[in-house]
């Protein structure tokens, strides 16, 4: 019951992140105008607003004007769910659960824009940063090893990691640094290491294989902050496992 409970509100924030991913590069208010469709500008009743329901409903078409609704809010939708399905199955009602929900939120609004838009907009990292602040330090002892400077040298060091590599090489751009920041905040010194190390790989893998494919040429811009929210979830969700792992196969190969 719990885990349906779960599923359904990630759902329903999945929604609320929808309006955040559509709005913000455009500069809008989240909160106002309600929901409106973007082709008619009819306002959107509260029936059809339900969750992955009304866009199967609707056939996917504003009620008012048949205008196509894209495919992303469902999605999106159908994603927050399953991740904060994920984090309750992983942790369950601790507060790693509810410092995931807010992380997982920031990194999903950042990685769709980015890829819409190929912009990481401050709008939305800085309040990810502050809150990232204020729950590395709930609940935790001041130490090193696993209280809030471990959250805060995690974030120092990999926005710092980014930010050398675009004085640099000038590949990425300075909203990826506010998102490693963001990220190291709430992963701490030695997931983070995990996180990048996922990103790195597999942004470079997929930007070999868009190239050998001709979909991208050699100077075409590929936004990484898909890469550093997908490292970012997998170093939460399984990044204490892949370290044991690496540490246990390092020992056993050396």
């Amino acid at each position: 019951m719990i885990t349906i409970f779960i599923f359904l509100s990630g759902l329903l924030v999945g929604s609320f992140l929808n309006v955040c991913i559509y709005r913000i590069p455009g500069g809008e208010s989240i909160s106002f105008p309600p929901s409106h469709c973007t082709g008619c500008g009819g306002r959107i009743k509260p029936y059809d607003l339900i969750p992955l329901l009304s866009y199967a409903v609707l056939g996917g078409k504003c009620r008012f004007c048949g205008c196509s609704i894209s495919l992303q809010y469902p999605l999106v939708e159908l994603l927050t769910g399953l991740l904060f399905t994920a984090l309750y199955l992983k942790f369950g009602l601790t507060f790693a659960l509810y410092k995931g929900m807010i992380f997982f939120g920031f990194l999903i609004v950042v990685s769709i824009i980015d890829l819409k838009t190929t912009d990481i907009y401050f709008r939305v990292t800085l309040p990810g940063i502050l809150i990232g602040l204020i729950l590395a330090g709930a609940g935790y002892s001041l130490t090193l090893q696993s209280g809030f400077w471990s959250y805060v040298i995690g974030g120092l060091a990999g926005g710092g990691l980014i930010a050398v590599l675009i004085l640099l090489t000038g590949g990425m751009g300075w909203g990826d640094a506010e998102l490693c920041l963001l990220c190291g905040l709430y992963l701490g010194l030695s997931l983070t290491a995990a996180m990048l190390l996922i990103a790195f790989v597999t942004g470079g893998i997929v930007g070999i294989s868009l190239i050998l494919l001709r979909k991208k040429g050699r100077k075409d811009m590929i936004p990484f902050g898909p890469f550093l929210a997908a490292g970012s979830a997998i170093a939460y969700l399984f990044g204490q496992e892949l370290v044991q792992f690496y540490m246990i196969y390092y020992d056993s190969f050396f």
